[in-house]
């Protein structure tokens, strides 16, 4: 690998920013959408009682005409073919955190065999139904390899699109997956499920409270996507990030992010070429990209949209890490998505910025001008409190990916004990209530004053924010922020959605309870009043608006009841929990035996990530940084004095380095072997591949970066830290 090395370090003087022709004189109004086929577009190519016929199955669940579905379809293939489309796909989400595709032609045939005729041809039925192959893809046993058979199933909510290739494009069909006995094999079933049930909760709450016009709810999400950016050169001389997305051994660079002067500085020529390039593809497709900035570490990067509809936000944000890679890649750079791609620098993570609105447009986490005062959202606020304690652990098995075990409660991000902010305002509104005063805390407006007699008064927010919580209120929606910036958002927006519906029921079957018992003497707000005050004195333990990087906050946590589950095998043991399975089942969001196969496939992803950059570590010390070490010994160590101290001291320190590593590559290669074996267990298997496995990792990387520093750096084989976070 050393020549990739110092071929990359040579090629990188030269790149200069891509430009991207495309995009030449191009207003964002007129290319916003163009490659998205949704409801504008149904509405304008469909006969006015087929679009109705289409909005009434969407809206109430009811069949859709066959009829409706060959216009449909019918009107999609003209509209994608006019875009140079030849093939489609139906476009899932199956349990590997990625997407999928089966790309099939529009083209059919008539006709014998010696004079078939070619024609354009996309039905209702294709558009509706794909087939499969559903023991290929992780299933947790749900199917075993000879029940093969699995469909797709046209997502109606969610926009079609054309994704533009070399040589032509395609239309891709976002769509569930589900096995032939109808159980959820993918994440998007489970997430649609979730919010039709948020949706039903919402109504019954609102309705309960007096507001009748509230027939449903929807839930919203705003994904703020963090990644780093490196030079391709770079990426490809390294095999722990080709097979594992993250650096397995490095030695931290003299200048790292101490200096705090990358966020939010000024963007790099190449790099704001990247975003620009990007922001047109994503704005062509219909993602609302709002957001682009240098994050804290060095060669790390924020992009962000407005929030939209949770289920399309979802949708979009799968597409936003494909299109960010695929612009890297024509750019020159490697887009790293990982949670923690470079050690002892700040991670990458995925805020979702999450809030419930009614069919009739009201937030329900805006607490108005006197939060005290606005009955609603106190309730959903009491209704929030609850849901995070009594889930906390969903919460947190929801963001247990393999990457997140490196970064949470680092100093960088959220700790593992999942509690809420709500800041000062609330704090204490909540606290007047616990404590039952007679006086009223109004809601003040506040001003900043900076000083400067050219610069404005500035409006200030009713609370501050707080990076440390894991589920922080920021104004009008709650700021889940301890989601991984590699996984899916589908998995939390399930979970967020599934407590959210449970805990709106149980409250108002509280309100419910409390008013038929004390009629007609209490109110409904009255009754919500004592409801409230119950929920918030049961459940205030989930409160916490200090520092959560503290090791004060564990301990207290801990006093409070409040779980850590530090490690992302022991989030996943999570799931099964009674409560959990249950809450699950009560929201037909997952069935029992669905949400078993799901802490199977967790178990086992675990494990084989860890088993891969454990395997990585042994190659990349065992064949490049062992025989660089012998080399280096053998031309410049050789030829130390030992009788002078320094020089002898030298020689010790790098034996020392050298035997403590060849004993840590054997002791990994035993573990590894070792976990490999244990596949009648999962969650034996993960948690030995979690303790043993990285635990020897840990002492193989130590010796190898002590060595990285002593090494002549013409023989080290792999590009450094100090190169591949601060050449561009």
């Amino acid at each position: 690998m050393h020549h990739l090395r110092l071929k990359a370090l040579e090629d990188i003087g030269g790149r200069k920013p891509v430009t991207n022709p495309k995009w030449e004189n191009k207003k964002v109004s007129d290319v916003y959408g163009e490659s998205v086929f949704g409801d504008r577009e149904l509405k304008a190519k469909l006969h006015a009682s087929s679009y109705k016929a289409f909005k009434k199955s969407l809206e109430e669940g009811a069949l859709l005409d066959a009829h409706v579905a060959d216009e449909i379809a019918s009107a999609m293939k003209e509209w994608a073919v006019s875009k140079g489309a030849t093939h489609f796909t139906h476009w899932f989400q199956p349990h590997t955190g990625l997407t999928a595709e089966k790309h099939d032609s529009f083209i059919s045939f008539k006709g014998g065999a010696y004079d078939r005729t070619l024609e354009v041809h996309f039905s209702g039925k294709q558009l509706i139904k794909g087939e499969s192959d559903a023991s290929s893809f992780p299933n947790g046993g749900i199917r075993s390899t000879f029940e093969a058979r699995g469909y797709t199933a046209w997502d109606m909510e969610s926009p079609s699109f054309i994704r533009e290739a070399a040589n032509g494009n395609f239309l891709c069909i976002p769509t569930a997956f589900a096995s032939w006995t109808g159980e959820a094999l993918d994440l998007k079933t489970p997430l649609l499920k979730s919010i039709h049930a948020v949706s039903k909760a919402t109504a019954r709450l609102c309705n309960v409270l007096g507001n009748s016009k509230v027939t449903g709810g929807y839930s919203n999400n705003g994904i703020e996507q963090e990644f780093f950016l490196i030079d391709r050169g770079f990426f490809n001389a390294r095999h722990d990030l080709v097979a594992a997305g993250r650096t397995v051994i490095g030695a931290s660079p003299p200048k790292g992010q101490q200096m705090e002067d990358h966020y939010f500085g000024a963007l790099d020529r190449r790099i704001l070429a990247f975003f620009q390039d990007t922001e047109w593809k994503l704005w062509s497709l219909g993602i609302p990209s709002t957001t682009r900035h240098n994050e804290v570490a060095p060669s790390q990067y924020e992009m962000a949209p407005v929030f939209e509809a949770i289920s399309v936000a979802c949708d979009h944000n799968m597409v936003m890490m494909e299109i960010l890679k695929d612009t890297a890649r024509e750019h020159g750079f490697a887009c790293l998505l990982h949670e923690k791609p470079f050690a002892g620098v700040n991670g990458s993570g995925k805020h979702n910025n999450f809030s419930i609105c009614t069919n009739t447009g009201e937030n329900l986490f805006e607490p108005g001008d006197n939060p005290r005062k606005n009955a609603q959202f106190l309730v959903v606020l009491a209704a929030t409190i609850r849901a995070v304690h009594v889930y906390a652990d969903l919460m947190r098995s929801s963001i247990a990916v393999p990457g997140n075990d490196w970064r949470l409660g680092a100093n960088e991000a959220p700790p593992a004990i999942i509690s809420t902010y709500i800041g000062d305002l609330l704090g204490r509104v909540v606290e007047e209530i616990v404590k039952e005063p007679t006086n009223k805390l109004e809601r003040q407006a506040s001003t900043m004053q900076l000083g400067v007699n050219s610069l404005p008064k500035i409006p200030r927010d009713q609370s501050d924010r707080n990076r440390t919580s894991p589920y922080a209120f920021t104004g009008n929606k709650f700021e889940f922020r301890a989601v991984g910036s590699s996984q899916s958002c589908a998995r939390p927006a399930t979970v967020l959605n599934t407590m959210m519906a449970d805990s709106f029921h149980y409250v108002s079957d509280l309100i419910e309870a409390e008013h038929n018992k004390n009629k007609p003497m209490m109110t409904i707000d009255e009754a919500a009043t004592v409801v409230v005050t119950r929920l918030l004195k049961e459940h205030q333990a989930a409160i916490y608006n200090g520092n959560g990087y503290s090791e004060e906050w564990v301990i207290e946590a801990k006093s409070r009841g409040l779980n850590n589950l530090r490690t992302t095998p022991e989030a996943i043991a999570a799931l099964s929990k009674p409560e959990n399975l249950s809450v699950f089942e009560r929201m037909k969001v997952l069935t029992r035996r669905e949400v078993e196969s799901q802490q199977n496939i967790y178990y086992e992803h675990f494990s084989k990530t860890v088993g891969i950059e454990a395997e990585c570590m042994i190659q990349m010390t065992s064949a490049h940084v062992v025989p660089a070490c012998l080399k280096y010994k053998q031309q410049a160590l050789g030829a130390l004095d030992s009788s002078d101290a320094a020089q002898k001291s030298l020689l010790d320190d790098f034996n020392t380095n050298l035997s403590n590593l060849l004993t840590g590559i054997d002791s990994l290669k035993k573990h590894t072997s070792h976990a490999k074996h244990m596949h009648e267990n999962e969650a034996a298997q993960a948690v030995y591949f979690r303790k043993e496995v990285m635990d020897s990792m840990v002492e193989v990387r130590k010796c190898s970066d002590n060595l990285e520093l002593l090494v002549d750096d013409a023989l080290w084989p792999f590009p450094k830290y100090s190169e591949m976070l601060s050449l561009r």
